[in-house]
C-alpha cells in the first residue's frame, strides 16, 4: 500500500467545494481545507505508485476549481 499527501491550490473561494468533492473519491483518506500556500491537503492511498498517479491525474486533477497539485508520497525510513 502506498500513501501520499496531495497539496492542492484552488481558485479563490473554491477550497471547501474542492475538499468536499475530493473526500468522496475512492482511496482518499481525508481532504481538509487549510491556510497557507496550499488550500486543500489530501491524504490518499493506493495499491501502487502507478495507481496513485492514475488517481491524481484521472480523478483529483479533474475536480473543478483546482489550479495545481503537488503529490508527496509517504516514505518509511
Amino acid at each position: 500500500m502506498v500513501q501520499a499527501y496531495i497539496l492542492i491550490q484552488t481558485e479563490v473561494g473554491k477550497a471547501s467545494a474542492v475538499a468536499e468533492t475530493i473526500a468522496k473519491i475512492e482511496g482518499v483518506i481525508v481532504a481538509e481545507d487549510v491556510t497557507g500556500p496550499y488550500d486543500v491537503i489530501v491524504r490518499a492511498e493506493a495499491d501502487s505508485v502507478d495507481e496513485l498517479g492514475r488517481m491524481v491525474v484521472a480523478k483529483i486533477q479533474k475536480v473543478e476549481g483546482i489550479t495545481r497539485t503537488l503529490t508527496c508520497p509517504v516514505v518509511h525510513i
